[in-house]
């Protein structure tokens, strides 16, 4: 036990720990609430599981209901129940063959951001359509839990940063992301009249989310500064506020290829960086390769 506790303190302490963080998070709320879950069954508790713990960690489809229970439209997020294993096997197989991609150019807070926006948006449009649509007024689920709108953020947020990369399919051989994002997003969208209507409409907010995330940020603009701020602030508490100031000094412009700016990627080296992609292909690139491709189609895009 000892060791297994050794591992995961050494698993989480790793720098650009966030992917496995986040699936760390899920899988210990999902044991735990598992293991409640049990102890309420077996002692005839299960209402107060019901009422007391579901109750106060599921996103309610009625306004007035999460009115007086805001927090559950980050609880719900981090959620999976009992019944549903293969649900959350599945949310985290998705948040990590996606989530490694999409890290290789935009690291790992910002991933981490993205899987919190995209958690955000699904529950508001879950709430807006339950709330405004006659049709999903009408069939108003329980609750919701479930990482599914964060995982579709990190799927669709890769698939638009790097569309033409290639993921191996059982069956399928070598398919390229965007193929496979289209998919989800059509199977959830026929889905929004199904049994798991809600689930479906959050997965929309996600995959939205992260097209939207993505485009913005080559454009120049973070949406997600303001959680970015907010994880900063609670990642502070309790560290000593430190008096050293870090200067950075430009480059020389001398030391640069013909056209190129300070902070911006030199043009000759995206030339040599594509060229290795004619002759090798992208998989080959480095991960600094990688993020100075990011860094010229910002610039350009």
């Amino acid at each position: 036990m000892n060791s297994f506790v050794t591992d995961l303190k050494a698993t989480w302490n790793k720098p650009n720990s966030g992917l496995a963080r986040l699936i760390i998070i899920n899988v210990i709320a999902f044991v735990v609430m598992s293991l409640i879950s049990l102890v309420c069954r077996f002692t005839g508790f299960e209402g107060f599981f019901n009422e007391y713990i579901f109750r106060n960690i599921a996103l309610p489809p009625d306004i007035s209901d999460f009115i007086v229970r805001p927090w559950t439209l980050i609880t719900y997020f981090f959620s999976h129940s009992l019944q549903e294993f293969f649900h959350i096997l599945f949310n985290m197989l998705m948040l990590y063959w996606f989530g490694v991609i999409f890290m290789e150019f935009l690291g790992s807070r910002k991933l981490v951001v993205l899987y919190i926006l995209g958690g955000l948006v699904g529950g508001l449009l879950y709430l807006t359509m339950y709330n405004l649509v006659p049709y999903f007024i009408s069939r108003q689920p329980v609750g919701m839990i479930g990482a599914s709108a964060c995982a579709y953020a990190i799927v669709v947020g890769a698939a638009t940063l790097s569309p033409d990369y290639r993921m191996n399919l059982l069956f399928f051989g070598p398919v390229k992301i965007k193929y496979i994002a289209a998919v989800t997003i059509f199977i959830s969208l026929i889905g929004t009249s199904g049994a798991n209507a809600g689930g479906n409409l959050a997965h929309l907010g996600g995959a939205l989310i992260g097209f939207v995330y993505i485009k913005a940020l080559k454009a120049g603009t973070d949406l997600g500064k303001p959680v970015s701020a907010v994880l900063d602030f609670f990642s502070n508490i309790g560290k000593p506020s430190s008096s050293l100031k870090v200067t950075y000094r430009k480059n020389s412009g001398s030391k640069k290829g013909k056209g190129a700016k300070d902070g911006e990627p030199d043009q000759e080296i995206v030339d040599a960086i594509l060229d290795k992609i004619s002759e090798k292909g992208y998989e080959n690139l480095t991960q600094e390769e990688k993020q100075i491709l990011f860094k010229a189609s910002q610039k350009k895009g």
